[in-house]
């Protein structure tokens, strides 16, 4: 099945930071929250919450975005450069949201009696006899 895909920025952290040029770059982000969405063709979803650190030591001062100008389109774009290039890591996320989906989609399965039980307890695990030397035991204090 197709699924669709959106992306959100939830969280940053931020510091300042040297770069290996020796300038400081000053709040720099090092640390994002983000949230993927999937939807399948029945219009089913599920989330993954991931986070995913930067470091700004390879950052030309003249490339540095400033913490103020940043949007959270640059940020996704990093973000999803590290997901994407990272093909297990992709992998993984896409599979955690298609089995939430999948597990979501069972929901008309529901716990019932047998058919022959009386109807008292649950049906799956009888109820221990008054008279059991084990019902003392589990009976609530």
């Amino acid at each position: 099945m197709a699924m669709t895909y959106t992306w959100k920025i939830t969280g940053l952290q931020k510091r300042d930071q040297v770069n290996s040029e020796g300038a400081t770059l000053a709040g720099a982000v090092v640390q994002t929250y983000w949230e993927m969405e999937g939807t399948d063709e029945q219009g089913e979803k599920a989330k993954f919450s991931g986070a995913t650190p930067f470091s700004a030591s390879d950052v030309a001062a003249g490339s540095f975005v400033a913490f103020e100008e940043l949007t959270e389109a640059n940020v996704l774009a990093w973000v999803q450069n590290v997901v994407e290039n990272d093909p297990t890591y992709a992998a993984h996320i896409e599979g955690r949201i298609r089995n939430d989906i999948d597990k979501a989609s069972i929901s008309d399965i529901a716990q019932t009696s047998l058919p022959w039980s009386d109807g008292e307890g649950d049906g799956v695990t009888p109820a221990l006899p008054a008279d059991s030397p084990a019902a003392d035991d589990a009976a609530p204090e």
